[in-house]
């Protein structure tokens, strides 16, 4: 979670410095810093996965010595899914303080003729998003222990998609749609790299 607000605060600051330093009178040029702004965030993202990555490699090696049969006691799955949700929960609690801050009042939403289906839709897409870096984690920590770079390519791609479908807001229907089609796509897609089987969800249904 740390890691994720230290590239939070430099995206900001990035962000800051170019609306300051351009012409704020220019309502196209800012809709566009705005868009640039979001897309630094999800590379410093990836960015500070990748150094949390590292720094996790270096101590799993320092557990690994220490320890008695020369293994680490946590696994790189259990890490990688640990930092995703870690990085899931963080996100989630930023995309949506200020909106709950909102809904106490004073006003009705829709009132104005806005889509009275705000609150609804911010608590499905702040849902998606954390699964989702759940989900990136496991994908993200895989790709680089086995050097799949293809995979580390796809992972920033669908964020910088899933981001970019948040500008189509109040246009629910064209962002949460394909979200979570990419929710329930990357989902999958980590729970087959995590070693996950159609054969073990009938042992688990079953019991066995």
């Amino acid at each position: 979670a740390f890691f994720w607000l230290v590239s939070l605060l430099l995206a900001s600051l990035i962000w800051f410095v170019s609306v300051h330093l351009s012409d704020r009178e220019d309502a196209k040029l800012q809709d566009g810093l705005l868009v640039f702004g979001a897309a630094v965030s999800v590379l410093l993202q990836e960015t500070f996965r990748f150094a949390y990555f590292k720094l996790l490699k270096k101590a799993d090696e320092g557990l690994a010595t220490i320890s008695e049969d020369g293994r680490s006691p946590i696994s790189l799955r259990q890490m990688a899914y640990v930092s995703g949700l870690s990085f899931g929960i963080i996100s989630g609690v930023f995309s949506v303080i200020n909106i709950l801050a909102d809904s106490i009042g004073p006003g009705t939403v829709g009132i104005h003729g806005d889509s009275p289906y705000y609150f609804i839709t911010s608590a499905f897409l702040t849902m998606a998003l954390v699964l989702l870096h759940t989900f990136w984690g496991v994908i993200f920590f895989d790709a680089c222990e086995k050097r799949r770079y293809w995979c580390l390519g796809l992972v920033v791609a669908s964020h910088l998609l899933t981001s970019g479908l948040t500008f189509l807001n109040p246009w629910y229907e064209a962002s949460l749609g394909p979200i979570f089609i990419i929710t329930l796509s990357t989902g999958l897609w980590a729970f087959v790299t995590a070693g996950g089987s159609f054969r073990n969800v009938l042992k688990c249904l079953s019991c066995e």
